[in-house]
């Protein structure tokens, strides 16, 4: 009899257990090679900020497809949401599908082209980049952007010690022009966009490399923790809403119709590894501060618990030349706490990287911030 007691004791204790690590996340199952595929779809689909619409459908579509309702702001943003235990004060995660990118500034008399810059980057990180320019009648032509004095047999020591600017910095297109007159006969003029190429790659190591992991990693993490507590059934301790924005990389992504019950607001958003950071390419990062000034403390301590009490490998870093989503919330006058979570991508703003790891460490911190 009392082997029999013994037994139910230590039974029950197990399944408590059992039960609590479900709950606290450290037996969520995840499908890190479908977030992975979703985020490869994405990062091949073109969306410097002010032209990213295919890239606002693909999140659309992926956020029906899981009976989440969706509406579009009036600048282009995407909102879904799920209803919480509690509606009356609402969570909002953020992420942006927009990216770095160029449009034309001029045509030259050589037929090739001069861009400005869309977001923060510098020349020599696009220099020997494929591209894609969309012209204005909508038709999409190949080029390569190259110094104006590119071969070193031409150009000898000039080409090494070349300055890279807006300048010296220019798109060959890959047509039968050389002229002013061929290229804008081509459809090509001011204003149109150019795309650069992603070269998306997922290595056999879990690494992945492109372009734009900033900061589609983060909509696909966004992407899966929706997906994770629809398909299991599970109600966040508050009504989430889901705002995907267009415009964070010129800095006023998410400045504007953020929901109005909105009480803390945490950006899912690339970390910053590199010399004297903290943040690595495996872990999910805490984001302290950046150069807008610190996130909100107790916010911040109940991500790092969160973290720490479910064995989710993490960082807490401060990035120095840094803004979100969250931040440009706050500068545009909202009310609320906010908080910047996010895998760490290496070489951030040129040839970046991150790998599975640190995905699946972000939506398991995004999956607990929501339910407990």
């Amino acid at each position: 009899m009392l082997f029999e007691k013994d037994f139910l004791a230590f039974y029950s204790i197990m399944i408590c257990r059992y039960l609590n690590n479900i709950k606290g996340g450290k037996s969520m199952q995840l499908n890190i090679n479908d977030t992975i595929d979703k985020l490869v779809n994405l990062l091949n689909i073109p969306s410097p900020s002010g032209n990213a619409i295919k890239a606002i459908d693909f999140a659309e579509k992926e956020f029906n497809s899981l009976g989440i309702k969706t509406y579009r702001t009036n600048k282009g943003a995407l909102v879904g949401t799920i209803k919480g235990e509690c509606d009356e004060k609402q969570r909002t995660l953020s992420g942006h599908v927009d990216t770095l990118g160029g449009m034309v500034k001029e045509i030259k008399s050589n037929g090739r082209l001069k861009i400005t810059q869309i977001g923060g980057y510098s020349w020599n990180s696009i220099e020997g980049e494929y591209c894609t320019v969309e012209a204005s009648n909508g038709k999409l032509y190949t080029g390569t952007i190259i110094t104006t004095k590119a071969s070193v047999h031409v150009y000898g020591s000039e080409a090494r010690n070349q300055e890279r600017n807006g300048d010296t910095i220019e798109i060959r297109l890959d047509e039968k022009v050389n002229t002013k007159n061929g290229t804008e006969k081509l459809g090509i003029s001011v204003g149109d966009y150019v795309f650069f190429d992603p070269r998306a790659m997922v290595t056999e190591s879990g690494f992945v490399k492109s372009r734009h992991l900033d900061d589609k990693a983060g909509v696909a993490c966004i992407l899966e923790i929706a997906k994770y507590l629809i398909q299991n059934n599970i109600t966040p301790k508050y009504t989430t809403n889901f705002f995907i924005s267009n415009y964070e990389e010129v800095g006023h992504g998410a400045s504007a119709a953020i929901p109005e019950k909105t009480f803390e607001f945490v950006s899912i958003d690339m970390a910053a590894p590199g010399d004297g950071q903290t943040s690595d390419e495996f872990s999910v990062t805490i984001c302290a501060k950046d150069s807008s000034g610190p996130y909100d403390l107790e916010l911040r301590k109940h991500l790092v618990k969160l973290a720490s009490e479910n064995d989710i490998n993490y960082k807490v870093d401060i990035y120095p030349y840094y803004g979100s989503d969250a931040s440009a919330s706050l500068i545009a006058g909202h009310d609320f706490k906010t908080g910047l979570i996010g895998p760490g991508v290496d070489a951030s703003h040129s040839h970046e990287r991150t790998h599975k790891e640190a995905i699946e460490n972000t939506i398991k911190l995004g999956i607990l911030y929501l339910t407990k």
